[in-house]
């Protein structure tokens, strides 16, 4: 697997790597998001991430035509780390309403803010990342 990582403010390098917009694509994201929290001593995250990422792919796959996606793992503040998913299409999520519908299928974003201490996103020119941010307990 070849992650691209580069430093940020917090001493933590931020992790991505550039996906088929497949399904498939959610296995290979799973294991950066494992290898990433290993390497930040942060597996206690592992198991919420994981969800986290493997809805975050699964929207950008399901909901936009982008051929390729983007994910990103980075350590904005101390306290948190974020998961990103991103695409081409400039279409903002849309969190659905709870109703007997979700019992097939819309429960992505729903999923994503339970888990989630915050979730956005960023609006691109050229598309968006759909991001989720998970608490963890600064370095002592």
């Amino acid at each position: 697997m070849i992650v691209s990582a580069k430093p940020h403010h917090t001493g933590h390098p931020g992790y991505s790597e550039t996906l088929p917009g497949l399904e498939e694509s959610a296995e290979t994201a799973r294991r950066l998001v494992r290898t990433t929290l290993a390497a930040w001593h942060m597996e206690e995250l592992t198991d919420t991430a994981i969800l986290l990422v493997s809805e975050l792919v699964a929207n950008a796959v399901k909901h936009t035509n982008s051929r390729v996606i983007r994910v990103v793992i980075t350590r904005p503040g101390e306290r948190f780390v974020r998961i990103g998913v991103v695409d081409k299409a400039r279409m903002l999520p849309e969190l659905a309403e709870p109703s007997d519908d979700l019992l097939t299928s819309g429960r992505g974003l729903l999923l994503v803010d339970a888990l989630a201490e915050r979730w956005g996103t960023d609006l691109y020119r050229w598309g968006k990342q759909v991001w989720a941010e998970v608490f963890c307990e600064p370095a002592r």
